[in-house]
């Protein structure tokens, strides 16, 4: 079987880092880069730092509006899949890289698997909801990382048929990213960025993450979650999403950055970060990803949102969300979360293996 495999930002680079090792054990795949993310240090630096395969094609989307990302993506993937051919589209998660692979394969007659299908926030202003929604819908398989993945797609009329292969296909395999963070901690494949030195006992700072657009173009919102940072009274290791960074300077915040209690990095690669993800004492993200990282290291998470695509962690009292509330964030960093950290929600580390037999079951079927 051959797999195009659609992939254009960090998060997406890193989970085909497990995906695609166990998928060309027994299929041909392709990998396509969009450029979504074309910074290095959000892109190619995860290539060579997860020993994921090389892209056998750049489409180089970037820079540009998200217009003219998503119509340069078009173009580029139509080129791609009319050269090669390939029996099945393979997307991820709920980027602009993800609908563009969707709506390619949807119009070149493709049929698509979507990893990560399911996730609903229910806010329809947040344009990741829009792309998870119109790819699950364009999906002949779409691969849950969870129950409540699969209950939120049965509610929009889609049928669960476990003993027998019907498109659309709808099965909980288990999240990925709980594949490569549970090898990557029994392995002891993470360690401390040169910043981690720093800090030589674990909960000594806080981990703060900002990339969505909600947050970071709008001034008001970002300049009201860089005060409440400052304000905070603790140390904080702030790696900076290269946008978040040109909104910051745009929008004349960057005094925050040189406050004594700011510590401002560079994106790192994966294995870093687990390890700032763990020692933290807490993590304020607005990354949805991030939130349930935090709870599988079992590290309290404050989400700077109003809503999440990964409600188990809330009802577990391990995440708050707190949108860009100032009095909301300082009570969540100060208050001990009663959280129930039991079970396995999001799989137990399988969900790559599935994926690639499920893949071989649908081209058998087919």
């Amino acid at each position: 079987m051959k797999v195009a495999t659609v992939a254009g930002t960090r998060p997406q680079f890193i989970k085909a880092a497990v995906v695609s090792r166990v998928i060309r054990e027994k299929h041909d795949e392709i990998l396509i880069h969009t450029g979504q993310h074309y910074d290095e240090n959000m892109s190619l630096v995860f290539f060579s730092g997860l020993g994921i395969p090389a892209p056998d094609y750049c489409l180089k989307a970037g820079p540009g509006t998200p217009g003219q990302q998503l119509g340069r993506m078009l173009s580029g993937l139509k080129d791609v899949l009319d050269r090669e051919k390939p029996d099945i589209v393979l997307v991820y998660g709920d980027s602009r890289s993800t609908l563009a692979g969707a709506l390619a394969a949807s119009r070149a007659g493709i049929p698509l698997a979507h990893v990560e299908a399911g996730l609903r926030c229910h806010n329809h202003s947040v344009p990741e909801e829009s792309n998870r929604v119109i790819t699950d819908h364009l999906s002949a398989v779409l691969f849950c990382p969870s129950e409540t993945a699969v209950r939120n797609l049965i509610e929009e009329g889609m049928e669960v048929a476990p003993e027998r292969f019907t498109s659309p296909y709808v099965v909980n395999v288990g999240d990925v990213m709980c594949d490569l963070l549970l090898e990557c901690l029994n392995r002891g494949n993470y360690f401390p960025p040169a910043v981690g030195y720093q800090f030589q006992n674990r909960g000594e700072y806080l981990l703060v993450t900002v990339h969505r657009a909600e947050n970071t173009d709008k001034k008001e919102r970002l300049s009201a979650i860089l005060e409440s940072l400052v304000s905070l009274g603790e140390k904080i290791i702030f790696p900076v999403h290269p946008r978040t960074a040109k909104k910051i300077l745009e929008f004349n915040l960057d005094g925050y950055l040189s406050h004594p209690n700011m510590v401002v990095i560079e994106p790192v690669g994966f294995p870093e970060m687990i390890w700032l993800m763990k020692n933290a004492r807490k993590i304020i993200t607005d990354s949805g990803g991030i939130q349930k990282e935090a709870f599988i290291l079992k590290v309290p998470c404050i989400t700077l949102r109003e809503e999440t695509e990964w409600p188990e962690t809330v009802e577990r009292g391990c995440n708050v969300l707190v949108g860009c509330d100032r009095r909301l964030i300082r009570e969540a960093v100060g208050t001990v979360l009663v959280a129930d950290w039991s079970g396995y929600p999001y799989g137990r580390g399988e969900a790559s293996r599935l994926i690639s037999r499920f893949l071989e079951e649908y081209s058998c079927a087919g």
